[in-house]
């Protein structure tokens, strides 16, 4: 038999929805082509101004999906952690970012693809996040509807004693859709794997 532990109430799936926000680096991005063609990717992302922002190559297919039709689906976490973000995103070239976003995007991931041409900045802007880890936490799943939060927490602090969401982030590497990338995610999953 196995046990589960108690759900989290609505305001700690929340501190731990922005927790894992602010500090994981890797999420998938669900996206569709014209004709229904499903692609999905992970792309390293920094989560700034309520926004995730990811960068790739303009000709990949995650790009030109998402230039057509900015609907899209991003789920971060393992199975059993899920925070699932439905998002309608807009594509930026790669000088068009405010500098305060490359910033926080170039020291998070440690590369910073702004002023290339063949790159473009993906800015997804939530309308509705779930978060879930067991069955008993489906029912209060819902943190955001409408761009809204529907939970207000307290405080965006963590059991680790991380404090303010918008913190001086640590340098790390990053990686688009591409093979030529300065790092792939492959090369980051055995150091940052959480508990």
């Amino acid at each position: 038999m196995t046990i589960r532990p108690p759900a989290r109430d609505a305001g700690q799936r929340k501190r731990d929805a922005l927790e894992r926000l602010r500090d994981d680096e890797d999420a998938w991005v669900s996206t569709a082509s014209r004709d229904g063609t499903p692609c999905l990717v992970p792309l390293s992302f920094v989560w700034h101004g309520e926004r995730l922002v990811m960068a790739t190559r303009k000709n990949n297919p995650t790009a030109r999906n998402l230039a057509a039709n900015g609907a899209c689906r991003v789920a971060l976490g393992p199975t059993r952690d899920v925070v699932l973000l439905e998002s309608t995103a807009e594509v930026l070239a790669s000088d068009a970012l405010p500098e305060d976003t490359g910033a926080a995007f170039a020291a998070k991931l440690g590369w910073d693809p702004r002023g290339r041409d063949a790159w473009v900045f993906l800015s997804f802007r939530p309308h509705r996040i779930l978060a879930w880890r067991e069955v008993n936490e489906l029912p209060e799943r819902e943190l955001m509807r409408d761009g809204v939060w529907r939970v207000q927490a307290a405080s965006f602090g963590s059991a680790r004693g991380r404090c303010a969401r918008n913190r001086p982030l640590r340098d790390d590497r990053g990686h688009g859709e591409s093979s030529t990338a300065p790092a792939s995610a492959h090369d980051r999953v055995s150091r940052r794997r959480r508990p």
